[in-house]
C-alpha cells in the first residue's frame, strides 16, 4: 500500500480501461496521475512535443508539476486523433479561451456516445457559454459531464485526501467516472445539476481574487469569513437566476470549492489577488503566475451578464472597479460595508428583500 504522499509506486487493483486526457496543464497532469495509478491506460494529449518527450522519457511534467513522478501506463502524444480514438472516456483539461477552437478542430475524431468530461472551470466570452455547452454544440452525439470541486492539483498529485463532483444527466456517465477516478485518497460524488456544478466552479475564481486582496491587506479572520459567505450568497443568487439548483451551492462544487480557493495560497486566483493587494499591476501579477487565472476573465463576463440581467453583485462590481478602474481597494471595501444590510442567507427572505 503506498503512503499518502506517493513515495512508493501504488498497487494497481482495478481493471484497466483506455481513457484520454486532453491538456497538459496542472489539472490535466493531476488527473492523468490518478487515472494511471488506478490501473488505466491514459492517452495524454499535449500540444508541446517537448512536454510529450519529457513525460515519455522522464515521467515528469516539470513546467506544471515540478518534482512529481508520473507512473503507470501513460501514453503521451501530440496526435489528437489517436488519443481520442482509443479512449472510452475523454477528460478535457483545455483552458477556456482555447476550449472551443480545439474541440471544433477535432470534432470529427470523437465517436458517437463517447463519454466526454470537462475539467475546465471557465466561461466563454461569446454568448456566456460554459464548457459543457460548448461540448454540446460542437460534439452533440457524445455523452457529456463535468468534474468540479475543491480540487487543488498540487494536493491531488501528492495523494492528499480530496473529494470531487461528477455532474451528468446520464447515470452511466456518473458511474463510469466514479469507477475510474475513485481511490483511497480521491472520492467522487455525483450530481445531476450540470449547469450549477459547472457555473459554481467558474464563479468561485472571482471570489478567490477578492480573498487574496483581503489577505494582502491583513483584514482579519472575521472579514475573510464575511467575504467568503457573501461571495457564496452572491454567486448562488446569480447562478439560480440562470437556472441552477440552489442546493448545488451547499455542496463540494459550491461552498467546498469556494472555501479552498479563497483560503489557500496554492490557488492561482488567490495569488493574483494577493499580488494586486500588495501593489502589483494586474498584468504583472498574472504574468508572474505563469499559468492561467480564470477569474480574471470570468470577472468581466459575469459583471456584464449580471448588469444586463439586473442581478445585484456588489463584490463583482467592486473587484472590477479595483482591477480595471481607478478605485482604491479601501474605498471599495468601505462602500461594501456602507451598502444596504439585507438577508444573510439567500432565498430566505422574499426576493425583493434578499439582495
Amino acid at each position: 500500500m503506498p503512503d499518502k504522499k506517493g513515495t512508493h509506486s501504488p498497487t494497481i487493483t482495478k481493471t484497466g480501461r483506455h481513457v484520454a486526457v486532453l491538456g497538459g496543464g496542472s489539472f490535466g497532469t493531476a488527473m492523468t496521475k490518478v487515472l494511471a495509478e488506478n490501473g488505466h491506460t491514459v492517452h495524454f494529449w499535449m500540444r508541446d512535443p517537448e512536454q510529450v518527450r519529457e513525460v515519455q522519457e522522464e515521467g515528469t511534467n516539470s513546467r506544471y508539476m515540478p518534482g512529481i513522478q508520473l507512473s503507470g501506463d501513460i501514453c503521451p502524444t501530440t496526435d489528437f486523433a489517436s488519443a481520442v480514438k482509443q479512449a472510452e472516456i475523454v477528460f478535457v483539461a483545455i483552458p477556456s479561451k482555447a476550449f472551443r477552437s480545439v474541440i471544433r478542430e477535432h470534432a470529427g475524431e470523437f465517436h458517437p456516445d463517447q463519454m466526454v468530461i470537462s475539467l475546465t472551470k471557465g466561461i466563454e466570452e461569446q454568448g456566456f457559454k460554459l464548457m459543457s455547452e460548448i461540448l454540446q454544440e460542437e460534439i452533440p452525439r457524445t455523452r457529456i459531464g463535468v468534474l468540479s470541486g475543491p480540487n487543488l492539483a498540487g494536493e491531488i498529485v501528492n495523494r492528499d485526501l480530496t473529494a470531487t463532483v461528477i455532474a451528468a444527466k446520464d447515470p452511466d456517465v456518473r458511474r463510469a467516472v466514479q469507477d475510474l477516478l475513485g481511490c483511497e485518497y480521491f472520492r467522487v460524488y455525483a450530481n445531476v445539476d450540470v449547469y450549477g456544478v459547472e457555473l459554481a466552479g467558474a464563479l468561485k475564481n472571482i471570489y478567490a481574487i477578492v480573498a487574496g486582496l483581503a489577505a494582502a491587506l491583513d483584514l482579519g479572520e472575521n472579514a475573510k469569513s464575511m467575504l467568503i459567505t457573501r461571495g457564496l450568497a452572491e454567486m448562488s443568487r446569480f447562478a439560480v437566476s440562470l437556472g441552477a439548483n440552489p442546493m448545488t451551492f451547499m455542496g463540494l462544487a459550491g461552498v467546498g470549492d469556494l472555501i479552498v480557493t479563497c483560503t489557500s495560497s496554492k490557488s492561482r486566483n488567490f495569488r493574483v489577488g494577493y499580488a494586486v493587494g500588495k501593489g502589483k499591476k494586474l498584468d504583472d501579477a498574472a504574468a508572474e503566475l505563469g499559468q492561467v487565472a480564470e477569474g480574471i476573465y470570468t470577472l468581466k463576463l459575469v459583471k456584464e451578464k449580471s448588469e444586463s440581467m439586473g442581478i445585484y453583485m456588489p463584490l463583482v462590481r467592486g473587484l472590477y472597479e479595483i482591477l480595471y478602474g481607478n478605485a482604491s481597494i479601501s474605498a471599495v471595501i468601505n462602500g461594501l460595508m456602507m451598502s444596504v444590510q439585507n438577508s444573510d442567507v439567500e432565498f430566505i427572505l422574499p426576493r425583493t428583500l434578499s439582495q
